[in-house]
Protein backbone atom coordinates (compact mmCIF):
# COMPACT_ATOMS: atom_id res chain seq x y z
CA UNK A 1 0.00 0.00 0.00
CA UNK A 2 1.21 3.58 -1.06
CA UNK A 3 0.46 5.63 2.30
CA UNK A 4 0.00 9.73 1.66
CA UNK A 5 2.31 11.03 4.51
CA UNK A 6 1.82 15.24 4.68
CA UNK A 7 5.19 16.31 6.56
CA UNK A 8 5.30 19.79 8.32
CA UNK A 9 7.70 21.73 8.08
CA UNK A 10 10.74 22.80 6.57
CA UNK A 11 14.50 23.01 6.51
CA UNK A 12 17.34 20.40 6.07
CA UNK A 13 15.28 17.82 8.51
CA UNK A 14 12.27 17.64 6.78
CA UNK A 15 13.97 17.26 3.84
CA UNK A 16 15.78 14.25 5.14
CA UNK A 17 12.03 12.18 6.40
CA UNK A 18 10.90 13.30 3.03
CA UNK A 19 13.75 11.37 1.40
CA UNK A 20 13.45 8.61 3.90
CA UNK A 21 9.81 7.89 3.14
CA UNK A 22 9.58 8.35 -0.62
CA UNK A 23 12.81 5.86 -0.38
CA UNK A 24 10.17 3.60 1.35
CA UNK A 25 7.49 3.97 -1.38
CA UNK A 26 5.43 6.72 0.35
CA UNK A 27 3.47 9.88 -1.44
CA UNK A 28 4.47 12.80 0.36
CA UNK A 29 3.28 16.27 0.49
CA UNK A 30 5.23 19.31 2.12
CA UNK A 31 3.78 22.31 3.27
CA UNK A 32 3.99 24.45 6.19
CA UNK A 33 0.77 24.64 8.76
CA UNK A 34 0.65 28.29 7.94
CA UNK A 35 -0.28 27.00 4.08
CA UNK A 36 -3.01 24.59 5.42
CA UNK A 37 -6.57 26.37 5.17
CA UNK A 38 -9.87 25.82 7.03
CA UNK A 39 -11.78 25.23 4.08
CA UNK A 40 -15.79 24.86 4.82
CA UNK A 41 -16.72 24.36 1.16
CA UNK A 42 -14.36 20.98 0.88
CA UNK A 43 -15.84 17.74 2.00
CA UNK A 44 -13.24 16.98 4.71
CA UNK A 45 -13.33 21.22 5.57
CA UNK A 46 -9.59 21.64 5.35
CA UNK A 47 -7.14 22.60 1.99
CA UNK A 48 -4.15 20.76 2.42
CA UNK A 49 -1.30 22.24 -0.72
CA UNK A 50 -0.42 19.01 -2.64
CA UNK A 51 -3.25 16.75 -1.25
CA UNK A 52 -5.85 18.65 -3.00
CA UNK A 53 -8.20 15.15 -3.06
CA UNK A 54 -8.90 13.85 0.33
CA UNK A 55 -6.95 13.55 3.33
CA UNK A 56 -3.16 12.31 3.95
CA UNK A 57 -2.85 8.49 5.40
CA UNK A 58 -0.61 10.94 8.42
CA UNK A 59 1.22 13.58 9.48
CA UNK A 60 4.17 14.04 10.54
CA UNK A 61 5.29 17.33 12.45
CA UNK A 62 9.06 18.02 11.79
CA UNK A 63 8.49 22.08 13.12
CA UNK A 64 6.55 24.80 14.04
CA UNK A 65 6.75 27.97 12.90
CA UNK A 66 6.75 31.07 15.49
CA UNK A 67 3.53 33.30 15.06
CA UNK A 68 0.71 35.62 16.61
CA UNK A 69 -0.99 33.94 19.31
CA UNK A 70 -3.58 33.94 16.81
CA UNK A 71 -2.15 32.46 14.19
CA UNK A 72 -0.43 29.38 16.72
CA UNK A 73 -3.97 28.87 17.55
CA UNK A 74 -5.07 28.30 14.20
CA UNK A 75 -2.25 26.15 12.73
CA UNK A 76 -2.78 24.11 16.51
CA UNK A 77 -6.85 24.02 15.45
CA UNK A 78 -5.48 22.03 12.12
CA UNK A 79 -3.65 19.49 13.63
CA UNK A 80 -6.75 18.84 15.94
CA UNK A 81 -8.53 19.17 12.92
CA UNK A 82 -7.10 16.43 11.35
CA UNK A 83 -7.07 14.17 14.51
CA UNK A 84 -10.91 14.29 14.92
CA UNK A 85 -11.05 12.54 11.32
CA UNK A 86 -8.85 10.09 12.32
CA UNK A 87 -5.38 10.65 11.23
CA UNK A 88 -2.62 9.84 12.99
CA UNK A 89 -0.67 12.64 13.90
CA UNK A 90 3.27 12.99 14.62
CA UNK A 91 3.41 14.54 17.26
CA UNK A 92 -0.46 15.70 17.99
CA UNK A 93 -1.86 18.87 18.92
CA UNK A 94 -1.87 18.07 22.42
CA UNK A 95 1.58 16.33 22.64
CA UNK A 96 3.54 19.57 21.09
CA UNK A 97 0.82 22.02 23.45
CA UNK A 98 2.65 19.90 26.27
CA UNK A 99 6.00 20.47 25.50
CA UNK A 100 6.15 23.60 24.11
CA UNK A 101 4.71 24.92 27.27
CA UNK A 102 7.64 23.99 30.11
CA UNK A 103 5.25 24.22 33.31
CA UNK A 104 2.95 22.11 31.21
CA UNK A 105 5.70 19.04 30.66
CA UNK A 106 7.38 19.32 34.32
CA UNK A 107 3.83 18.92 36.23
CA UNK A 108 3.01 16.12 34.10
CA UNK A 109 6.37 14.29 34.60
CA UNK A 110 5.60 15.07 38.21
CA UNK A 111 2.59 13.53 37.96
CA UNK A 112 3.57 10.78 36.47
CA UNK A 113 6.06 9.79 39.39
CA UNK A 114 9.46 10.55 36.98
CA UNK A 115 12.36 12.59 38.88
CA UNK A 116 12.47 15.51 37.88
CA UNK A 117 13.74 19.08 39.79
CA UNK A 118 11.30 20.50 41.58
CA UNK A 119 9.72 23.75 39.74
CA UNK A 120 7.52 26.51 40.09
CA UNK A 121 5.99 28.80 37.71
CA UNK A 122 3.90 32.03 38.53
CA UNK A 123 3.09 35.06 36.80
CA UNK A 124 4.24 38.75 37.95
CA UNK A 125 7.41 40.00 39.29
CA UNK A 126 5.90 40.32 42.65
CA UNK A 127 5.13 36.75 42.98
CA UNK A 128 8.26 35.52 41.17
CA UNK A 129 9.90 37.83 43.89
CA UNK A 130 8.42 35.67 46.55
CA UNK A 131 8.47 32.25 44.65
CA UNK A 132 12.20 33.10 44.70
CA UNK A 133 13.05 34.67 48.08
CA UNK A 134 10.99 31.25 49.49
CA UNK A 135 13.07 28.93 47.21
CA UNK A 136 16.27 30.41 47.41
CA UNK A 137 17.18 29.05 51.00
CA UNK A 138 17.60 25.94 49.09
CA UNK A 139 20.14 27.04 47.10
CA UNK A 140 20.27 28.32 43.04
CA UNK A 141 17.39 28.76 41.11
CA UNK A 142 17.00 28.16 36.95
CA UNK A 143 14.97 31.20 35.27
CA UNK A 144 13.74 29.62 31.46
CA UNK A 145 11.25 31.01 29.48
CA UNK A 146 8.12 29.17 29.35
CA UNK A 147 8.29 28.90 25.43
CA UNK A 148 12.15 28.51 23.95
CA UNK A 149 14.88 25.98 22.74
CA UNK A 150 17.90 25.66 22.38
CA UNK A 151 19.53 27.40 25.97
CA UNK A 152 18.01 30.43 24.74
CA UNK A 153 16.89 32.94 27.63
CA UNK A 154 18.01 30.24 30.32
CA UNK A 155 19.55 32.13 33.47
CA UNK A 156 21.00 31.86 36.86
CA UNK A 157 19.27 33.25 39.86
CA UNK A 158 21.15 33.25 43.07
CA UNK A 159 19.24 36.72 44.70
CA UNK A 160 16.40 37.64 43.91
CA UNK A 161 17.52 40.48 42.68
CA UNK A 162 18.85 38.61 39.69
CA UNK A 163 15.17 38.32 38.46
CA UNK A 164 14.41 40.35 35.34
CA UNK A 165 11.83 42.52 34.54
CA UNK A 166 8.94 41.52 33.89
CA UNK A 167 8.74 42.83 30.14
CA UNK A 168 11.72 40.43 29.50
CA UNK A 169 9.93 37.23 30.19
CA UNK A 170 6.37 37.95 29.19
CA UNK A 171 5.74 38.34 33.03
CA UNK A 172 5.89 34.52 33.32
CA UNK A 173 8.45 33.36 35.95
CA UNK A 174 9.25 29.64 35.28
CA UNK A 175 11.98 28.73 38.40
CA UNK A 176 13.32 25.61 38.49
CA UNK A 177 15.87 24.49 41.07
CA UNK A 178 19.47 24.14 39.74
CA UNK A 179 20.86 20.19 40.20
CA UNK A 180 24.12 20.71 41.14
CA UNK A 181 26.58 18.15 39.15
CA UNK A 182 30.31 18.16 38.77
CA UNK A 183 31.90 20.26 36.48
CA UNK A 184 33.60 21.80 34.89
CA UNK A 185 33.25 20.11 32.46
CA UNK A 186 29.52 19.53 32.59
CA UNK A 187 27.81 16.73 30.96
CA UNK A 188 24.03 15.79 30.55
CA UNK A 189 22.33 13.94 28.10
CA UNK A 190 19.69 14.09 25.37
CA UNK A 191 17.66 10.46 24.41
CA UNK A 192 15.84 10.38 21.45
CA UNK A 193 12.68 8.60 21.44
CA UNK A 194 10.72 7.08 18.96
CA UNK A 195 7.37 4.49 19.02
CA UNK A 196 8.09 4.46 22.47
CA UNK A 197 11.72 3.24 22.01
CA UNK A 198 14.89 4.62 22.72
CA UNK A 199 16.68 5.00 19.54
CA UNK A 200 19.93 7.11 20.36
CA UNK A 201 21.50 9.06 22.79
CA UNK A 202 24.28 11.28 23.44
CA UNK A 203 26.04 13.11 26.25
CA UNK A 204 26.71 16.85 25.65
CA UNK A 205 29.92 18.05 27.37
CA UNK A 206 30.64 21.69 27.74
CA UNK A 207 32.43 24.14 29.94
CA UNK A 208 29.19 26.09 30.30
CA UNK A 209 26.57 24.19 32.91
CA UNK A 210 24.07 25.32 29.58
CA UNK A 211 25.21 21.67 27.34
CA UNK A 212 23.16 22.88 24.34
CA UNK A 213 25.39 21.75 21.30
CA UNK A 214 24.60 25.07 19.79
CA UNK A 215 26.13 26.84 22.87
CA UNK A 216 29.64 25.05 22.04
CA UNK A 217 28.96 21.41 23.78
CA UNK A 218 30.52 18.53 22.35
CA UNK A 219 28.22 15.72 21.83
CA UNK A 220 30.06 12.44 23.25
CA UNK A 221 28.83 8.67 23.04
CA UNK A 222 27.07 7.04 26.11
CA UNK A 223 28.10 3.40 26.82
CA UNK A 224 28.23 0.97 29.60
CA UNK A 225 25.13 0.51 32.46
CA UNK A 226 23.90 4.07 32.28
CA UNK A 227 22.59 3.18 28.57
CA UNK A 228 19.86 0.93 29.96
CA UNK A 229 19.09 4.00 32.80
CA UNK A 230 18.69 6.38 30.48
CA UNK A 231 16.66 4.50 27.76
CA UNK A 232 14.08 3.84 30.51
CA UNK A 233 14.31 7.24 32.23
CA UNK A 234 13.47 8.79 28.79
CA UNK A 235 10.77 6.59 27.11
CA UNK A 236 8.52 7.18 30.47
CA UNK A 237 8.87 11.00 29.86
CA UNK A 238 7.88 10.93 26.09
CA UNK A 239 4.79 8.57 27.17
CA UNK A 240 4.31 10.85 29.91
CA UNK A 241 3.47 13.97 27.67
CA UNK A 242 2.38 11.61 25.02
CA UNK A 243 4.81 12.18 22.47
CA UNK A 244 5.23 9.54 19.63
CA UNK A 245 8.57 11.09 19.12
CA UNK A 246 10.87 13.30 21.45
CA UNK A 247 14.27 14.35 22.34
CA UNK A 248 14.15 13.89 26.09
CA UNK A 249 16.97 16.02 28.17
CA UNK A 250 18.12 14.55 31.39
CA UNK A 251 20.97 15.61 34.01
CA UNK A 252 22.88 13.21 36.38
CA UNK A 253 22.91 15.20 39.65
CA UNK A 254 26.18 15.08 42.14
CA UNK A 255 24.89 12.38 44.25
CA UNK A 256 24.44 10.16 41.09
CA UNK A 257 20.34 10.59 40.42
CA UNK A 258 18.98 10.91 37.25
CA UNK A 259 16.40 13.76 36.47
CA UNK A 260 14.51 14.86 33.26
CA UNK A 261 14.60 18.37 32.60
CA UNK A 262 12.75 18.64 29.52
CA UNK A 263 10.85 17.28 26.56
CA UNK A 264 11.33 18.36 23.21
CA UNK A 265 8.50 17.11 20.20
CA UNK A 266 10.50 19.22 17.68
CA UNK A 267 13.76 18.01 18.27
CA UNK A 268 16.71 18.77 16.33
CA UNK A 269 19.11 15.87 15.59
CA UNK A 270 22.21 16.87 14.10
CA UNK A 271 24.53 17.18 16.77
CA UNK A 272 23.15 13.20 18.55
CA UNK A 273 23.82 11.97 15.01
CA UNK A 274 27.34 12.65 14.59
CA UNK A 275 27.65 10.32 17.41
CA UNK A 276 25.58 7.80 16.97
CA UNK A 277 25.41 4.70 14.22
CA UNK A 278 21.43 4.56 13.69
CA UNK A 279 19.84 7.24 11.19
CA UNK A 280 17.36 8.72 13.20
CA UNK A 281 15.45 10.02 10.43
CA UNK A 282 15.28 6.51 9.18
CA UNK A 283 14.47 5.46 12.31
CA UNK A 284 11.43 7.67 12.25
CA UNK A 285 10.29 7.27 9.14
CA UNK A 286 10.51 3.25 9.57
CA UNK A 287 8.59 3.69 12.91
CA UNK A 288 5.71 5.69 11.21
CA UNK A 289 5.28 3.45 8.41
CA UNK A 290 5.40 0.70 11.03
CA UNK A 291 2.21 1.78 12.57
CA UNK A 292 0.43 2.58 9.83
CA UNK A 293 0.78 -0.89 8.67
CA UNK A 294 -0.02 -2.18 11.91
CA UNK A 295 -3.35 0.23 12.45
CA UNK A 296 -4.35 -1.64 9.42
CA UNK A 297 -4.61 -4.72 11.08
CA UNK A 298 -6.95 -4.96 14.18
CA UNK A 299 -7.24 -4.77 17.44
CA UNK A 300 -5.02 -2.25 17.31
CA UNK A 301 -3.60 0.27 20.45
CA UNK A 302 -2.17 3.86 19.51
CA UNK A 303 1.47 3.95 20.34
CA UNK A 304 0.90 6.99 22.87
CA UNK A 305 -1.58 4.03 25.02
CA UNK A 306 0.93 1.90 25.09
CA UNK A 307 2.50 2.06 28.71
CA UNK A 308 6.60 1.37 28.77
CA UNK A 309 7.52 -1.25 30.81
CA UNK A 310 7.87 0.39 34.34
CA UNK A 311 12.08 0.31 35.68
CA UNK A 312 13.29 0.50 39.18
CA UNK A 313 16.09 3.09 37.69
CA UNK A 314 12.88 5.55 36.76
CA UNK A 315 11.74 6.00 40.22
Amino acid sequence: MTYRILVVGDGPYSAGLVSRLRRRGAAVAVAPLAAVAFDTSRPNGLAIPGLEHGLPDAVLVRSFSAGSFEAITRRLGVLHALESMSVPVWNSASAIERCVDKSMTTFLLQKAGLPTPPTFVVEGHAAGEEMAARELVHGPLVLKPLFGSQGRGIRLVNTVDDLPAAEEVADVYYLQRYVPRPGPPFRDFRVFVCAARSVAMMSRRGTDWITNVNRGASPETVSGQARAELEALAVEAAFAVGADFAGVDIVRSADGGLLVLEVNSMPAWSGLQSVVAVDIADAIADALLSFLAARAQPPFLPLRELRPAASANTR
